[in-house]
């Protein structure tokens, strides 16, 4: 391996800590009101650098310094502008509303500790389609595995259930 293209994978390593940075949050190098972004320079700096070491190792003995460099950044362009393109996306993306302590009534579920006469168990629902564990009292003991209903919810965590008939 020769010295540039030692020079090159340093350059490289170098767009991989400006994306690190990126990811724990860091606008440093964010200019022009988003235009470009710290993960848009990770890219084009990354890019340019991993792409120039292949290049040179591939083809520099044969087209020289100047054509692997002027490759190197005809690569790293696209590179840098799709790996912005992906982060605005993922940023901007849309998502589900968080579920409120109103989304657990009428949920159906099973008993997975026993619901003891005037007393908490627990019982398994799912909401958001997620499986969420909840502490739950009912009007009579519930036995471990039967179906039950949400048909109040006292806090984020207790519910109050009824047993749902077999059919």
């Amino acid at each position: 391996m020769g010295t540039a293209t030692l020079i090159f994978l340093i350059i490289g390593a170098l767009g991989v800590l400006i994306a690190a940075v990126a990811v724990l949050g860091g606008d440093l190098l964010d200019m022009g009101d988003g235009f470009v972004s710290t993960e848009l320079v990770a890219g084009l700096v990354g890019g340019f650098g991993f792409s120039a070491a292949v290049l040179n190792e591939l083809f520099g003995d044969a087209v020289g310094l100047a054509v692997v460099l002027a490759l190197g950044v005809i690569t790293a362009i696209p590179l840098g502008l799709l790996s912005g393109l992906l982060v605005d996306r993922m940023s901007n993306m849309r998502t589900d509303a968080t579920p409120t302590r109103a989304d657990l009534v009428g949920t159906r579920g099973v008993v997975v500790t026993p619901i003891p006469a005037g007393g908490f168990g627990e019982v398994r629902v799912r909401i958001g389609g997620q499986p969420v564990k909840l502490s739950a009292r009912a009007e009579r003991p519930v036995p471990l595995g039967t179906k039950v209903a949400v048909i109040a919810a006292v806090s984020d965590t207790s519910v109050i259930v009824q047993e749902v008939p077999e059919q």
